[in-house]
This record gives structure tokens, C-alpha cells and sequence, in this order.
């Protein structure tokens, strides 16, 4: 299989490319490094040090042991760039990565809005109108998120709902709460891609994806060059690298509000089976085909207890502080997601467990010299973010 991965140089993407060059795929990547120029936009840097795409290539393809991967540089946003990148690869599957990834950094204010809605939605449909002209047979594979529907009170479906009003039955997709201008970027590609289906006869595959946690898969073991990056910031970094940055630099663990936030989570492990699921068993044409990619939900206060009970295993005396929440949503709700599609189709779930943990833990000990406590407080409000000099 000829695959295409879009946003190559991410947390998710570069271990994506490894996991299929591994498995005896042709690769290619692309990326155009923007999230590491909002990286020193924002003073921040990843954990462990990540070298340029480049030299990760060239590491892979010395010894990585499967095919080599290939790379080009490029935004999704100059459609020419899109246009001219399919007509060459002629992909068979294009797995699409290669957006502004947080919520926080959306949140900032209006400038940093536009850029993400920008970014992200009119990339996305120079990708789709580039897949009509030159390759309409790909299988695009969008990774989109949980947060898209928010937090209902209800159960949450695989993308489609089952309705009835006044008597009369439809099939339509899943109603949406996003939380972020990020999050609804994400719903603006979702209802692109629906309709791309319905009306081009696309095939794709919407993954929407719960918060992913790890650092090691079997490729990024093989080489320093070859680890995926690592956040533990309030712009990009997640709930539970958080806590185990906090944890291992004698710091309370900041649990934003009640606690009872409760999100799908799952392994960076699972996040390259599911792609490999999907990518190996596309959609239909004409089928924009939704999955729920998460495997267990954890409440923020969980998480904390989980990295509490890590760091006393460790040696480590690990406190909890609550804090005002910067966000906007409910801290106690129902939330039941289902996630049945991509276990039918053969995934099998790498759990949240302590040895999971304890050696995500003794990652972070090693790195202690690197971590920044500054770059850790949260700096973005929802109420209102931050005023530019670019909008006054």
C-alpha cells in the first residue's frame, strides 16, 4: 500500500510513518513545521528533544529495518502545493494529521481562532478537492477528536444517530458541543468530509480520537532520533503528562476545577492499530465511515490518583492542588462513549495500567534536567482570551 502521512513530524504522525514503512508500506510524509514555530512562539519546548524531520528520516531509513520513508515539505493551505503533492504520490490511503492540534492555543484570542479555523478546516478541503482531481479512489483517514461532541447527557453513538420525530425515522450524524474554536474546527471538516462522501463519492474514515498518552512504540525505541515528542505545557500538553512532569519536579498536581472531568483516553499504540485498522480496511465509496477511537475513560481526579499512587511507588511524595478552571465546561457529568467499531474490526486495547505508568514515569525522571515549571501554569482563560497586538 502507497500511504500518504500528513503532518509527518507530530507526535502522532512520525510514529504513524515508522508503523507503516516497519510493516512494508510504501511512505511518504509531509509537514510544513508550523507546530514547532508556535512552539517558540510560545517559549515552550518539548520534553524529550526532538531532532528535524530530516535527520529522523535519515535515522529511520539507516536503521529502521523496514521500507524507507519519504518526505516532503509543504503547507495544506497553498492548494497548488496539494495539488501537485497527490498528483505525484498518487496515494492510496492519505492519513490526515496535519492540523493545529489544542484547544488552549485556539482559545488565546482572535487571532490565534482564525489561524486555527484557517489552518485547519481550509487545509482540510484543498485536501479533499485535490482527492477529487487527481487520486478519488484514496481512502482519506481524518483524525479528528472526542471533543467534537462535548459532553452530552446522553450516550455518545459512532458518529451517526438513530432519530425519530413525529413519527417519522432519519439517520443523521451525532449532534456536537464542541469546547474550543479548535474543537470546532474539527466538526467544520467533519460535516466537509460527510458531505465530500455524500455528494463526490469519496471514501473516508473519521476517527474520532480520544486524548492519546505514551511515548514508546517499537519504532521509537530503536533510536534516540527516532523518539515522538512530548508535552507537558499548558498549550499542548495533556492532562496526564501534566501530572507526571508535576509528580517527578516536586510539584502538586493541578487538577483545573472539580476533578470530574471525564474524557476517552487512549494508548499511542492504539492510535497506530486503529490507523492500520482503518487504512487496511477502507471505506466504501461514498461512505463517510465514523469511529470512536478510545479505549477506557478516565476523570481528571482518576488520572491524579493514578500519578499519585505512581509516585509513591517511586519514592516520590506527590501532592494535589485544585485550581479555578480556565475552561469553560462542565466538571461533573455523564459520559458513555461507545467504541465497539474498531475492537470488531480487531483492535486490541493496550490499557492504562500501573506498569504503564511507572514506565512513562521513569521516562519523565530521566528528562528531570529538561522540564520548564514555568511553561506549566495555565495562561489561557475561555472567558474571554487574551488581547493581540495584531487585533488592537
Amino acid at each position: 500500500m502507497k500511504i500518504l502521512i500528513l503532518g509527518g513530524d507530530g507526535y502522532l504522525g512520525w510514529p504513524t510513518a515508522m508503523h507503516f514503512a516497519a510493516a512494508g508500506d510504501t511512505v511518504w510524509v509531509a509537514d510544513n513545521f508550523a507546530k514547532r514555530k508556535w512552539e517558540l512562539e510560545d517559549g515552550i519546548e518539548p520534553l524529550l528533544a526532538i531532532p528535524p524531520l530530516h535527520r529522523r528520516v535519515q535515522c529511520w531509513n539507516e536503521v529502521g529495518g523496514g521500507q524507507p520513508i519519504n518526505m516532503k515539505i509543504g503547507d495544506l493551505t497553498n492548494h497548488r502545493f496539494v495539488y501537485n503533492l497527490l498528483r505525484e504520490i498518487q496515494p492510496d490511503a492519505i492519513v490526515h494529521y496535519a492540523e493545529q492540534p489544542s484547544a488552549p492555543y485556539s482559545m488565546q484570542n482572535r487571532s490565534a481562532a482564525v489561524m486555527t479555523q484557517h489552518n485547519n478546516v481550509i487545509g482540510n478541503l484543498n485536501l479533499m478537492f485535490a482527492m477529487q482531481a487527481h487520486c478519488p479512489d484514496a481512502h482519506l483517514i481524518k483524525l479528528g477528536t472526542m471533543g467534537e461532541y462535548g459532553t452530552p447527557n446522553i450516550d455518545i453513538e459512532e458518529g451517526w444517530l438513530e432519530v425519530e420525530h413525529n413519527g417519522r425515522k432519519d439517520r443523521v450524524l451525532y449532534p456536537k458541543k464542541p469546547g474550543s474554536f479548535y474543537h470546532l474546527s474539527k466538526v467544520h471538516d467533519s460535516h466537509n468530509i460527510e458531505f465530500a462522501c455524500r455528494i463526490w463519492g469519496m471514501r473516508a474514515t473519521d476517527l474520532n480520537q480520544g486524548v492519546v498518552y505514551g511515548i514508546d512504540t517499537d519504532q521509537t525505541q530503536l533510536a534516540d532520533e527516532l523518539r515522538t515528542s512530548f508535552h507537558y505545557d499548558h498549550v499542548f500538553g495533556t492532562v496526564l503528562n501534566r501530572f507526571l512532569v508535576q509528580a517527578v519536579a516536586g510539584l502538586p498536581l493541578t487538577v483545573y476545577g472539580k476533578g470530574g472531568q471525564t474524557r476517552g483516553f487512549l494508548n499511542i499504540r492504539d492510535t497506530l492499530a486503529c490507523v492500520d485498522i482503518a487504512a487496511r480496511n477502507p471505506a466504501d465509496r461514498g461512505d463517510s465511515r465514523i469511529f470512536n477511537q478510545s479505549t477506557e475513560q478516565f476523570s481528571v481526579s482518576q488520572l491524579a490518583d493514578m500519578v499519585v499512587a505512581a509516585g509513591q511507588r517511586a519514592g516520590l511524595s506527590v501532592a494535589v492542588e485544585n485550581l479555578e478552571n480556565p475552561r469553560v465546561e462542565q466538571e461533573e457529568h455523564y459520559y458513555n462513549a461507545k467504541n465497539t467499531a474498531l475492537t470488531d474490526l480487531g483492535l486490541q486495547p493496550n490499557l492504562l495500567t500501573e506498569e504503564v505508568v511507572d514506565a512513562m514515569l521513569a521516562t519523565v525522571r530521566g528528562q528531570a534536567g529538561r522540564v520548564d515549571p514555568r511553561i506549566i501554569a495555565p495562561q489561557i482563560r475561555w472567558a474571554g482570551g487574551e488581547v493581540s497586538k495584531a487585533d488592537t
